[in-house]
């Protein structure tokens, strides 16, 4: 039997997993019930397992029944979003304002078949660590179990984590070496200046002026000072200020985002960022504050992992259905800070439907089967 069958032939089982996960959705830091359905589930199956890393994440160990060093770790994350489901599913969000728009859901549930599968194929050489991650939604959960001993405690030769992907096409499984996801770090910039009369501007220093020449500088981060082939973006969101249309404000306030796909990029473009602030400032003789929101850094899939990866899905979906060069995206994902720790892959898992974050969007549990076998090849293939 190949082992995506074996996925395929219990798929009722684990979609009432998801279904129930999708029902039952917790914000970050608060996933109580699902991390303790999830180390029930794994004690049932007789893996030693060690709740509350990171506050509310969970790690089960499996060791093979042959001797061996390698230390393999599969990880998915938990969390829902703070948004209102739509759909009508007979399963929808019981939780007013929370609501499983990610698939986190259904990476929880592809995990523990994972586990579930391994625990009674225990054929393999060295350990596993099924981690269950809590709070990515905020990029917090990463850092928060490897603040928490989370390698110290279960060493991890690589490790490997997967995401669905409705813009990928259904059955379909992608990767790419270096980097996949980027940097996203979020920026405060407040333009301080003089409020006066609106028809009496020279008796003040009119920040919405300064703002809006600051917006078009801060694209010249990306398009001057960063190398054309490497991709990054500066987006500002929010421009806010003043409280009269005849009224010339003291202060605008402005937030956005920063983004890059590399460790040097963003430092470059954050060190622009500020540059251009303070040079701003003294063109304009007024102060302006620029503060960071540092978030997770670049997700990048080191080369022996992906290529792993790719040959464990081509024997899952065929060579055809895997593009080992998949273009990277902008989106951020705090696996990134896993990464930088110990290597190993991230990939995705196409499906149809509405796109992740929208509030109609459902994980399609048909790719289940799929991303679970693919985990599964993985481990045949370092711990075999």
């Amino acid at each position: 039997m190949q082992v995506r069958d074996w996925f395929v032939e219990r798929q009722p089982e684990f979609a009432q997993w998801r279904q129930d996960l999708h029902a039952h959705p917790e914000l970050g830091f608060q996933e109580h019930r699902t991390a303790e359905l999830v180390a029930a589930k794994l004690k049932q199956w007789g893996l030693e397992v060690h709740s509350g890393i990171g506050r509310t994440g969970v790690v089960a160990v499996l060791r093979g029944e042959r001797p061996g060093d390698r230390r393999i770790g599969l990880r998915a994350d938990m969390d829902a979003l703070p948004m209102q489901e739509k759909t009508t599913l007979p399963y929808r969000s019981t939780h007013e304002g929370s609501f499983h728009g990610c698939g986190h859901d259904g990476h929880t549930a592809t995990l523990l078949a994972v586990a579930q599968h391994l625990s009674q194929n225990r054929d393999f050489a060295g350990t596993l660590n099924f981690i269950f991650q809590p709070a990515e939604e905020t990029l917090a959960g990463g850092a928060a179990m490897i603040e928490d001993g989370l390698f110290t405690r279960f060493p991890c030769d690589e490790i490997y984590g997967l995401h669905n992907n409705p813009m990928l096409g259904k059955g379909r499984v992608a990767v790419r070496e270096g980097a996949l996801l980027a940097a996203c770090d979020g920026f405060t910039i407040r333009v301080h200046g003089v409020g006066c009369h609106g028809g009496m501007p020279q008796q003040g220093n009119d920040p919405v002026v300064i703002a809006s020449q600051l917006v078009g500088m801060l694209q010249t981060v990306v398009s001057r000072s960063l190398d054309p082939l490497v991709a990054g973006v500066v987006s500002v969101g929010m421009m806010n200020g003043g409280t009269a249309p005849n009224v010339i404000p003291d202060l605008m306030e402005l937030r956005g985002t920063v983004r890059t796909m590399s460790i040097p990029a963003r430092e470059t473009a954050l060190r622009r960022v500020r540059e251009i602030c303070d040079g701003l400032a003294l063109s304009n003789a007024t102060r302006i504050d620029c503060e960071f929101g540092l978030g997770c850094p670049p997700t990048i899939n080191a080369p022996g992992p992906a290529a792993t990866v790719a040959a464990a899905a081509a024997r899952v979906v065929g060579i055809d259905a895997v593009d080992d060069r998949v273009t990277p995206l902008m989106a951020s994902e705090d696996f990134s800070y896993l990464l930088q720790e110990c290597p190993g892959a991230y990939f995705f898992v196409g499906q149809d439907g509405h796109f992740c974050h929208h509030p109609e969007y459902d994980f399609d549990d048909d790719i289940l089967p799929i991303g679970a076998a693919v985990f599964v090849e993985i481990v045949r293939d370092r711990l075999g």
